[in-house]
């Protein structure tokens, strides 16, 4: 049960009206939909009353010794749910959770108004139904959607645009930038400060003003303390639905594709061309002025230093095809127990 204090949960749910709401899982025959759901739980604290999931078979175990009430999971599983259990079948387990989940336990809801200690300048334009928090700023020309939330100490620079129903969290800044709706800016995001540009000289580096903009599609998710800067002739550009976890940097003219997922840590350098549906493991490094091909997976810690083609994967450092990078790995194995045994 997640804690009261930061989490408030609605329902409990019909098993009916979970079905309704998410259309991803049927009641099973013989099952009651007017059974209620309480709360979602790990498989491993589950109750009779929560629901629960399973996506990755290596927890297969668990749900054996599993006391959930409700499991959604594949249906070639069904068999592996417990006595007692109500197996509701999807092919998609995890979306199905996150769905009840939201029900049970949906977004705080926007409080319209100014707070006192917020600043919102004369000439900012702010919409309907939308929540400015303490120490928050708006500076001039701004121009806030309907039912945004701008959390404490969040600055919204000169001429920002942002779109409906987004959420800034605290302490994030946005200069240069327009963002579309539904964006998630997480807490400390900073978003449009100057890319790393500067002509180098023996005496003395010299700046390269950054003219650009950040353009942020509809429903993007930006994780916490990360960066991207704006462009430095060219634009900074996110497509839609991309999400970024916390701690990544983005450099000036990258351009990412609708639906990309970039995690922990990721790392790349300016004018960098990213394709759609594109994932990168955490800690993932990209050299600048290169492409990856829609599709493509780039492993964890992975340095890219050349195009990806299109659905490729690759890991390793410099990053290489998966199949070559494991075939490399056993090679080397082999010369070292080879070696171990001259001894």
């Amino acid at each position: 049960m997640a804690d009261a204090r930061f989490h408030e949960r609605r329902g409990p749910f019909s098993l009916g009206e979970l079905a309704e709401a998410t259309r991803l899982f049927q009641i099973p025959e013989g099952a009651d939909p007017a059974r209620k759901v309480v709360d979602v739980a790990p498989l491993e604290t589950a109750g009779p009353d929560d629901l629960t999931f399973l996506e990755n078979r290596k927890y297969l175990e668990q749900l054996a010794g599993s006391s959930a009430g409700f499991c959604v999971i594949e249906p070639e599983l069904i068999d592996r749910v417990p006595t007692g259990t109500v197996a509701l079948a999807t092919p998609h387990p995890y979306l199905a959770y996150a769905l009840v989940a939201q029900a049970l336990y949906p977004a705080p809801a926007t409080r319209p108004g100014t707070h006192p200690a917020a600043y919102v300048d004369p000439s900012a334009k702010v919409g309907e139904g939308v929540e400015i928090a303490a120490n928050a700023v708006v500076e001039a020309g701004a121009e806030i959607g309907d039912g945004t939330v701008v959390a404490a100490n969040a600055t919204v620079g000169r001429g920002v645009v942002v779109g409906r129903e987004c959420r800034i969290g605290s302490n994030a800044s946005l200069e240069f930038c327009i963002l579309g709706d539904r964006v998630d800016v997480q807490a400390g995001a900073r978003i449009g400060a100057p890319g790393f540009g500067f002509a180098p000289h023996p005496e003395r580096h010299r700046t390269v003003p950054q003219l650009g903009r950040v353009l942020v599609g509809d429903d993007c998710h930006i994780g916490a303390n990360t960066c991207i800067a704006c462009g430095s002739g060219h634009d900074t550009v996110l497509g839609r639905n991309v999400w970024i976890d916390n701690l990544v940097q983005i450099a000036h003219n990258c351009e990412i594709g609708d639906g990309s997922i970039l995690v922990g840590q990721v790392g790349m350098a300016g004018s960098t061309k990213v394709g759609r549906f594109v994932q990168m493991g955490g800690q993932a490094g990209l050299a600048g002025h290169i492409r990856i091909g829609d599709q493509a997976r780039i492993g964890a810690k992975a340095g890219v230093m050349n195009d990806v083609e299109e659905g490729a994967t690759l890991i390793g450092q410099p990053a290489i095809p998966v199949k070559e990078f494991w075939r490399q790995v056993a090679a080397l194995r082999r010369l070292g127990s080879r070696k171990g045994a001259g001894k």
